[in-house]
């Protein structure tokens, strides 16, 4: 099942999602499929259960677009380890569609997570992955990735997005 991105301005977006406890169910391994599905579908390389409006700490992610099965994570309940060296690239959001921004973050990052089994694994990523463990952990945690942009800048996009919004334009 696809389903649909909540969009920037809803309040799932900015809260700190709950814990999974439970693991290893036919729900939440139903729920990893249809993020992935929903991830494919709207040309995603992270999603994370609050941009389809479920407060759970769970993300997927795939930088191969879906090329590589072996490169599909999950991760449950994710912490970041360790972030070393930076990179400054272009990041974008399923969330906040059509708008993009330069922002800095860790080159190499370590992260803690579960498996859907609930099984504790390690795993640490660079380049686009790195970016990604990022952005998916911060989403868990009800941040997004325009807190790492000027404030001038987050205030233009705001103001856009309100005026997208009045014109009906905004999901």
């Amino acid at each position: 099942m696809i389903y649909p991105i909540v969009k920037f301005g809803d309040p799932v977006l900015e809260r700190e999602a709950a814990n999974v406890t439970e693991f290893d169910t036919p729900e939440l391994h139903k729920l990893i499929e249809d993020m992935f599905e929903s991830m494919y579908a709207a040309k995603g390389v992270g999603l994370a259960a609050p941009q389809i409006g479920i407060g759970k700490k769970i993300s997927v992610i795939d930088v191969s677009n879906g090329q590589k099965p072996e490169d599909k994570l999950v991760l449950i309940n994710p912490t970041i380890l360790r972030v070393e060296g930076k990179q400054v690239g272009e990041e974008g959001c399923l969330s906040i569609p059509g708008f993009r921004e330069q922002v800095r973050r860790g080159n190499r990052v370590t992260i803690r997570a579960q498996d859907a089994k609930g099984e504790f694994y390690e795993k640490t990523g660079e380049d686009l992955l790195a970016r990604a463990f990022q952005h998916e952990t911060e989403h868990l945690d009800g941040r997004l990735y325009i807190l790492h942009i000027s404030a001038l800048k987050r205030d233009l996009m705001k103001r856009k997005i309100k005026k997208m919004q009045r014109a009906g334009d905004w999901g």
